[in-house]
């Protein structure tokens, strides 16, 4: 089995990771093979399916792997740990797949590394499900992720506060680099490890900034736009990651570590999912606070690197930082008004929409079904008001919706087109269908308890097509008994 690997993370100093070789598994089989994914890395999906579960559970190492746990500090729920690294994810080397992107490929639950802290360096079957469902639907919703590129069983138990089938997950991304990778050598003082790490994060994420005046700021600049515009996007989908440790933030932009992850179902910007999350760290609302809290621990690392002055490169990286509240604060609301059916920006937007939160928030309405029903409560001539009715109907007190929906269609009075193309617009921005909670756990359960993977097809197949009705699955959109109160989401470690 070939994979094109052309690996530039094992050419850096050996002092960046660990090379150790995944731990063979007893008997593995594969669940499920992602073969679009296969096809844009320029793997054979055939073959895969066929003889890809020795590879994809670490009992085979293919050709041109440099397998390797790579080392990366972080702050965890604010506390700074000045060694993590991968204790329970190898990863087998880097492709360029078709379009010339560069890919690594990672093996998650494959075993103990130097980094593992007393771990087994096992996954259990529920989290790589849960990853691999959840990150294809981010994927199918257009927002940045990792990917999942294959699922397999171990055919090994692992311990947990219960005996849990092992399995693991091969994942994909556009790099494993963290903030924390940065906090790694910065707490160690180490200036060439930084400045190395560094220049391979511009030759990888941002080539564009090896030509400006201070590369390092437009790294770090870099790194802000994309953080701002991710977490922004989370946000119109509901999206609450539970784990936003700087460990856990990737500098290509990209969503990873489905640990504790979740999608609000009634609205509260309040809601934290996570039972590790017990003052609400990172529930839904505070996920810009965090962010750019993130992003002044990744500019703090940088600072040898951005003027040999300690005064100009602190101000150096409060300028950077000083961008992010209009980079997100743009993209946030760019966001919410297409999901109102609006394209074009005018004073009072931001009012509108958060005045709608607010009303939501009040009368306790269904995040998705409100933004995913306002396209049925569209005024024009012969509107079914059976169909404005499913919008008014997720409220407590329905004529709270009236009111702000009087000030939202003369909004639309002033926007050009017709119902129609506002309609076309809202369908394009608000899903029908996001990873319920209750239909993953319905999933992992089957799974689990009872071997059964055709609920994980059913849900993956759904999910891959979060924007179309699907009449025949309707019931994947319906909102949980009580609103999703009282739901946590574990960590899967």
């Amino acid at each position: 089995m070939h994979f094109p690997f052309d690996n530039s993370y094992a050419r850096l100093p050996d002092r960046f990771f660990a090379r150790v070789a995944p731990t063979a598994v007893e008997a593995p089989r594969l669940v499920r093979l992602n073969r679009p994914l296969a096809l844009e890395l320029g793997l054979d999906p055939d073959r895969l399916e066929s003889e890809g579960a020795e590879i994809l559970s670490g009992r085979r190492v293919p050709e041109g792997a440099e397998p390797l746990a790579a080392a990366y500090a972080g702050h965890q729920f604010g506390q700074f740990v000045p060694q993590l690294g991968d204790g329970r994810a190898i990863l087998l080397g880097e492709v360029v797949d078709r379009d010339g992107g560069r890919r690594d490929i990672q093996l998650k639950g494959s075993g103990p590394t130097p980094f593992s802290r007393r771990g087994d360096g096992r996954a259990a079957l529920g989290p790589v499900l849960r990853e691999y469902c959840v990150s294809e639907a981010m994927h199918a919703l257009g927002i940045p992720t990792t990917r999942a590129l294959a699922a397999v069983t171990t055919g090994e138990r692992v311990i947990r506060e219960t005996v849990l089938p092992g399995a693991v997950l091969t994942r994909v991304a556009s790099s494993h680099i963290r903030v924390g990778s940065f906090q790694f050598f910065a707490a160690r003082g180490d200036v060439e490890g930084l400045r190395a790490l560094a220049d391979h994060a511009i030759a990888r994420h941002d080539p564009q900034a090896a030509e400006a005046e201070n590369p390092y700021r437009a790294l770090l600049e870099g790194v802000i736009r994309r953080q701002a515009e991710l977490v922004a996007r989370w946000l119109t989908v509901g999206f609450i990651h539970g784990v936003m440790n700087t460990d856990n933030m990737s500098i290509s932009g990209e969503t990873i570590d489905y640990g504790p992850c979740a999608f609000l179902d009634t609205y509260d910007p309040a809601t934290a999912f996570s039972s590790i999350d017990r003052h609400g760290r990172y529930a839904y609302g505070n996920q810009p606070r965090m962010a750019l809290w993130n992003l002044a621990r990744l500019a703090e690392a940088l600072l040898p690197l951005l003027a040999e002055d300690e005064d100009k490169a602190v101000a150096e990286a409060e300028a950077a930082l000083g961008g992010f509240a209009g980079l997100f604060e743009a993209a946030y609301h760019g966001g919410l008004n297409r999901k109102l059916g609006l394209t074009t920006a005018r004073e009072g937007d931001a009012a509108l929409a958060g005045d709608l939160l607010k009303t939501m928030a009040e009368n306790e309405a269904d995040f998705t079904l409100t933004f995913r029903r306002l396209g049925d409560a569209l005024p024009e001539a012969g509107a079914d008001q059976g169909a404005a009715e499913a919008a008014r109907s997720l409220f407590i007190d329905p004529t709270a919706f009236d009111r702000w929906a009087e000030g939202w269609h003369r909004r639309l009075a002033d926007e050009p087109g017709e119902a129609t193309s506002w309609r076309r617009t809202m369908r394009s921005a608000n899903p029908a269908f996001i990873p319920r909670n209750h239909r993953v756990e319905e999933m992992i359960e089957a799974a689990v308890e009872r071997q059964d993977f055709g609920p994980f097809e059913t849900l993956l197949a759904v999910l891959s097509h979060p924007y179309d009705d699907q009449p025949d699955f309707a019931r994947y959109a319906e909102a949980p008994e009580g609103g999703g109160r009282g739901y946590r989401t574990f960590c899967g470690t």
